[in-house]
Formats: structure tokens, sequence, C-alpha cells
């Protein structure tokens, strides 16, 4: 990889993990618009990201094959698929909200993204995948643990309500697997192995809410370990 392309590596990797990302939100990571676009601009030149306008608001930055080799992954690369760019946007706004506070930062969390998911255990259409998972460590050098540390996160961005039987059974899912998703089916849920997502995060839109809150209502006590919150502030295409 070349020093142009270094200076901005997280950066790259970011847009490649989410599928990819609007300029704005591409701003929000680098620290500013002007950084963001000299970033796009010097990806374009080296062959690693490509942009269009893709639907409303600011255009749309991807990364090509070029640039996911160069970042060390091994995406299937494309473009965002139109039906998607919704989705896209509000995950990505879930997680730059989520690692620009003062607890992730201190909890040293990890982000792992449904795509990286996908792309790391072959995962088959029929399964269903958060859209993250946030991995907190069991301890942070030089600092205090939080309350959470060494738990696993599932986190969930809704736009759109399901019906109230289908959210029901995708929480329950979340919530009683034990196995890492790519392990053999018989390994996904054992009983009596401690789950593997002490907890899930939803993050709705106000279309969504009732309905998750609803869902949330019938799992009985497993309803303690279901999160609800509103989308961040600019996760919805204007």
């Amino acid at each position: 990889m070349t020093a142009l392309a270094v200076r901005d590596a997280d950066a790259l990797i970011f847009a490649a993990d989410m599928y990819g990302v609007q300029l704005d939100q591409l701003a929000a990571v680098c620290g500013g618009e002007r950084t963001a676009r000299a970033a796009a601009a010097r990806w374009r030149s080296l062959g690693y990201a490509e942009t269009a306008r893709l639907g409303p608001g600011p255009a749309w930055l991807w990364v090509t094959k070029a640039g996911l080799a160069a970042c060390g992954l091994s995406y299937s690369p494309a473009r965002p698929a139109l039906s998607r760019l919704a989705h896209i946007r509000a995950v990505a706004a879930a997680r730059i909200a989520l690692e620009g506070t003062a607890g992730y930062r201190r909890g040293a969390g990890y982000w792992r993204c449904e795509r990286r998911i996908r792309s790391r255990h072959g995962v088959g259409v029929r399964q269903h995948l958060p859209d993250a998972e946030v991995h907190w460590p069991d301890a942070v050098a030089g600092g205090t643990a939080v309350g959470w540390a060494g738990e696993c996160w599932a986190v969930e961005a809704e736009l759109s309500p399901k019906t109230v039987a289908r959210t029901v059974a995708i929480m329950r899912e979340i919530l009683l697997r034990t196995g890492d998703y790519g392990a053999p089916a018989a390994d996904a849920s054992v009983p009596g192995r401690p789950p593997r997502h002490h907890r899930a995060l939803y993050l709705c839109s106000p279309a969504a809410l009732p309905t998750v809150l609803r869902a949330r209502g019938a799992l009985g006590p497993l309803a303690s370990r279901i999160e609800v919150r509103d989308l961040p502030l600019g996760a919805l295409l204007p």
C-alpha cells in the first residue's frame, strides 16, 4: 500500500466494511469535509474507490477490488445496491454515533460489521445476521474496565416495521444463539451454554419503533436483554 493510501487507511476500511458511505458520513469519520473530499480524490486516483450520486443527498463512495486488496479484505467488490442505501446509511450512522461515545473509547469496543461476518464465515442467506456485533474486551490496557467488559452485543438498525411475529423470532434467535456465525448448525444454539449476545441493541426509526417495542414486550424474561433506542440524528436519507 502506498503512503498516500495509508494516510486515511482507517476511513477506507470503514467505507469497505459498511458496503459504502455517503460523503457527509465520510467527513464524520475523517474529521471534516475537506479531509474527506481529499481522501476520496486520492482513493479515486489510486483506483481504490469510486464515487457517484446513487440516491438522495450527498454522493456515495464505495471501495473497488483494488482498494479491498490494498486493505487486505476479501469482500466481493460491488456498488451499494439502490434498495439498500437507506439501511446502509442508518447502520453507518449507528456505528459513527457509538464509536464517538466516551464509553466506547473507554471500553475499547470493536465493531464487527455484517459484511465481515458474512465474508469470513460464508453464512447462508437463510440465517439471520445482525447488522453488527460490538465486542468488548475483558480488560483494557492502562485503564479501568467498563461494566460490560467481556460482553458481545448484537446491533440492529430498524427502518421499516416487520411484523411483530417476525421481529420476535429474530430477537429470540439473537438472544438464544450460543455459537459464532458460520459455526455448524448444531452449535448455533446449545442449551446450557452461555449466550453469544449478552444484549441486543435496537436502533429504530419512528416508523419501526412501535413494532420493536411490542415485540420486546412479547419476549417475557428475555426482554431484559433488549435495549431500544432511537436512530441517531442524520441516520435517515434526505
